[in-house]
């Protein structure tokens, strides 16, 4: 098993989403973050005052899936995130020893 994470940009969430429920993964986490990367941000005007914007609003996709489908998985979460400009984000790949469905008992493969 591994546990892919994704950093994505907020408006490409409901194209990742689809993307991995057309491969037929059922559950995924997803969480509102900030941070940055080689853009390190940018630098904004309000009521005449400059400030610098560090971390932007991002949103981390994460979901573990069976060693059969992660580069369908991966390859699905790139071609629904990219845009091609700066800030498109990052797919993270981790191996997962073990998974417990609470409600079953059931470990491995079958609770994911």
């Amino acid at each position: 098993m591994k546990k892919i994470e994704a950093i994505i940009k907020p408006f490409k969430l409901e194209e990742v989403k689809d993307a991995l429920s057309d491969l037929g993964i059922e559950g995924m986490t997803i969480t509102e973050v900030k941070g940055f990367g080689r853009q390190k941000g940018h630098t904004e005007i309000y009521r005449g005052s400059e400030y610098t914007v560090d971390f932007l609003p991002k949103i981390k996709v994460e979901t573990v899936v069976s060693d059969a489908i992660v580069q369908s998985a991966v390859d699905a979460i790139v071609k629904a995130a990219k845009t091609g400009k700066i800030g498109d984000g990052k797919v993270f790949v981790s191996t997962i020893e073990n998974a417990v469905r609470i409600r079953t008992d059931e470990t491995g493969d079958k609770a994911v």
